[in-house]
Formats: C-alpha cells, sequence, structure tokens
C-alpha cells in the first residue's frame, strides 16, 4: 500500500477543515497532515502519494503560505510520486473560481510527478477556472464551495477519496 501525505494550506481554517476530512476519509493518520506554513518541502519526499489543498486567495491566487513551500518542492525530483489536488473557492467569483488548483498543477508539471484524480464540477456554475482546462469535462482535481454549497462536499470528498484509495491499493 502506498504512503499518503496531505499538504495544505490555509488562511480562515476552511482548507484546513477539508484536509482533515479527506486525512479521516483515507484512514490517513494526523501526523501525515501538514500546513505548508511550517513544513520543509522535503517533507513529500516521504509519501508515494501526495495531496496538496489551497483555497483561492485574492484575485484567484494560492493561499500565502504556498509560495515558498512551492519554490521548495519545484526543486525536488518527484518522478514516480503521484499528486492529486484539491480547492476550495467561491463560485461566485466566476472568473476564478478555484484559481489555486491549476496555479499548483502548472508549477508541479516540470517535477516528474505523475497527476491523478481529476474530478467532475458539477453543481458549480462559474464561467472560467484555472483549475479546469478550457472544453475537458473535469478539472485537474477536487474542487470545493464551502461558500455557496456546502451541501455538495460530502459527496464530492467521498466520490474523490474513493479514487485516491484506488490509486493507493494499487
Amino acid at each position: 500500500m502506498k504512503r499518503i501525505g496531505i499538504f495544505y494550506g490555509s488562511s480562515t481554517g476552511t482548507t484546513e477543515k477539508i484536509a482533515g476530512r479527506i486525512a479521516a476519509l483515507l484512514g490517513v493518520d494526523q501526523k501525515d497532515v501538514y500546513n505548508v506554513a511550517s513544513t520543509a518541502p522535503s517533507r513529500v519526499g516521504e509519501y508515494d502519494i501526495l495531496v496538496f489543498g489551497s483555497p483561492t486567495w485574492g484575485s484567484g491566487d494560492v493561499e500565502d503560505d504556498w509560495y515558498d513551500f512551492l519554490d521548495g518542492v519545484e526543486a525536488l525530483d518527484l518522478a514516480g510520486k503521484e499528486l492529486a489536488l484539491f480547492g476550495c473557492g467561491d463560485e461566485t467569483m466566476s472568473d476564478t473560481f478555484c484559481n489555486a488548483v491549476g496555479k499548483i498543477h502548472d508549477r508541479m508539471k516540470e517535477t516528474g510527478v505523475k497527476f491523478i484524480a481529476p474530478y467532475d464540477t458539477i453543481g458549480y456554475t462559474f464561467e472560467r477556472s484555472d483549475a479546469k482546462p478550457e472544453k475537458a469535462l473535469e478539472a485537474y482535481g477536487l474542487l470545493l464551495d464551502e461558500v455557496n454549497h456546502p451541501e455538495l462536499t460530502e459527496t464530492r470528498l467521498r466520490g474523490w477519496t474513493n479514487l485516491l484509495k484506488d490509486a493507493r491499493d494499487a
């Protein structure tokens, strides 16, 4: 079975809570859940499957603590590792909804990591997002809107974590 490490940035606590819920659904110990604000990027080396989560902040950016962490992770060779992405956003920001997922995706492309667990955006209405390629059916990862659609979160979390369980057990 592959080891899973969950890494998140959170300013208001929402993404931190979601990271905890993901850990619980996957049976990941809390010692394997990291706030990127206080974690060395080298910690990703301990895991086979990485789960990165960020809210979209400001005008479509990753949460502030991600910048230094991503700089460090980009310097690593992640060949052989798998990466799943999740993000929290507000669909009323219809041209930047969950952009942080797309920004992290783009920054990780050159590391050799294999992206896993793309997920649909059913239930959300937005114009565009860096998290979803134009004309694609799925986003790069799990997108959540705890502001406008908290009723969708549990079903979406369960569906997405089932994909991660399949990857873990493969």
